[in-house]
């Protein structure tokens, strides 16, 4: 028996972006670790603070609009692979540090390698080293998912990740974690509706903090996470 089409495209994003899929994304912090051992996020005000700069301005803000770029690419007749060849090598270009590019790198991979399991042509159009907002975004477009509520999912499971590393880093609990969900839904359902209107000239971070703690996590000697 074969699921509605609605029921079908929730079945697959709460598969592709459960914390179960094997992506490895609990292996990285995107500095957030750096950024506990420097005190500039020290409770959970502070990590809130820090997950809604990233979703507004910072590498969230970007990975939304390179996953609705690389959504409506595969929409959009023409050049597809041509397009979405160049939106990697953009992504991958827009890593602000070594972590940050192995970050992105290796979810994509890992995601696109995983997500074979749903079999369709779409996985001979994307290269091999695909950022993961290009790849994520590409696959659901492919299986007719709606990019609003696709990037939202994107963007919560991200956060979600984000908080569980904020927990393991002791900076809050689960039950201020998930009120920091809770007040960040409305942001990155707004985000996510933003972002889907954006075009390439919409790029761009003001996030100098968060990119010199990714930076700096680098040649940090004892670390729970891989950025």
């Amino acid at each position: 028996m074969q699921a509605p089409l609605e029921t079908q495209a929730l079945l697959r994003l709460m598969a592709w972006l459960s914390p179960a899929f094997p992506v490895g994304g609990f292996a990285y912090s995107g500095g957030l670790e750096r950024a506990v051992h420097d005190g500039l996020v020290a409770d959970a005000k502070g990590l809130h603070l820090w997950l809604e700069t990233l979703l507004c301005h910072g590498t969230w803000w970007n990975d939304a609009v390179l996953f609705s770029a690389s959504h409506r690419a595969f929409e959009e007749a023409g050049q597809t692979e041509q397009a979405l060849s160049e939106l990697a090598e953009l992504g991958l270009a827009l890593a602000g540090s070594a972590e940050r590019h192995l970050e992105t790198l290796s979810l994509g991979r890992a995601f696109l390698a995983a997500a074979t399991a749903w079999p369709h042509p779409v996985f001979e159009t994307l290269p091999r080293d695909c950022p993961y907002p290009v790849a994520v975004g590409a696959v659901s477009a492919a299986h007719g998912i709606a990019c609003v509520p696709a990037l939202a999912a994107f963007l919560h499971a991200g956060l979600s990740q984000g908080v569980s590393a904020g927990i393991r880093l002791g900076v809050t609990g689960q039950h201020q974690g998930v009120a920091i969900l809770a007040v960040l839904e409305g942001e990155m359902a707004g985000i996510a509706e933003k972002a889907e209107k954006t075009t390439l000239d919409d790029l761009g971070t003001a996030t100098v903090q968060a990119d010199i703690a990714s930076l700096r996590h680098e040649t940090q000697a004892s670390r729970l996470f891989r950025s």
